[in-house]
């Protein structure tokens, strides 16, 4: 791996937590917490290698169609994973982000996202976004529908309207667009995750469970991704 040639932005569809119970004759959300554990060390490679952004896809809004038991004990498993790492998180100089519209998540859940953010909000290393109660096609949405009320407004003309000005209405409006967007588990598709954000990403895949995915998974799917050459629509 060229430590000259990382990354900036890395984005995870994290994938296979209940698959990888099922395997193991375990209830769903032992894979759940089985994530959260290679979470934590994802986390730590990713930042100890000096990869700027880091998001991984926790929570989407159509997940909330999964049954209430698993839904609530998704919740209670990032409170804990607060609890259990927030204090190591800001020693590691890492900034805590979410995107998505969490204050819809529990109120318990909500004050332990509030506190990750306060605490980290001046840490300057890995920028770990962590999406939450989220949906690109509701962010797009979302933006069109700010960018409407200024235009209704007068505060802005239509024919103002760019592909800036449009993505400073994302909630990934301050964090560049994912240079690599690695999916778990064998399954290929984005999933309703940064579809505005990754039109020039380059995907890996891989059929690795998420709970399975370790740091020298991470590394080789970088090594991959340096393989690649990205023209952006140009030539070489």
């Amino acid at each position: 791996m060229d430590r000259e040639k990382l990354p900036n932005h890395i984005a995870i569809v994290m994938d296979g937590n209940g698959r990888w119970a099922r395997s193991k004759s375990l209830p769903r959300l032992a894979g759940h917490n089985a994530g959260m554990i290679a979470l934590k060390e994802i986390v730590k490679r990713t930042s100890s290698l000096g990869v700027k952004h880091l998001t991984v896809y926790a929570f989407s809004t159509e997940n909330w169609k999964r049954p209430e038991n698993e839904v609530g004990g998704i919740f209670n498993l990032l409170v804990h994973y607060v609890e259990r790492e927030l204090e190591e998180l800001n020693q590691n100089n890492v900034k805590v982000k979410i995107i998505g519209d969490y204050n819809k998540l529990p109120k318990k859940a909500v004050q332990k996202i509030e506190e990750a953010l306060i605490k980290t909000r001046d840490n300057t290393g890995l920028q770990f976004n962590i999406a939450l109660n989220y949906g690109s096609r509701d962010e797009i949405v979302r933006a069109t529908k700010l960018i409407a009320d200024k235009v209704a407004n007068n505060e802005m003309k239509a024919e103002d309207i760019t592909q800036s000005i449009f993505k400073e209405h994302l909630f990934t409006s301050a964090i560049p667009d994912p240079d690599l967007v690695i999916r778990t588990s064998g399954e290929k598709r984005l999933s309703n995750f940064l579809l505005w954000q990754s039109a020039y990403s380059e995907f890996v895949f891989t059929d690795t469970l998420w709970p399975d995915f370790t740091p020298e998974c991470l590394e080789d799917a970088i090594k991959e991704y340096q393989k690649r050459v990205r023209r952006f629509g140009g030539l070489k």
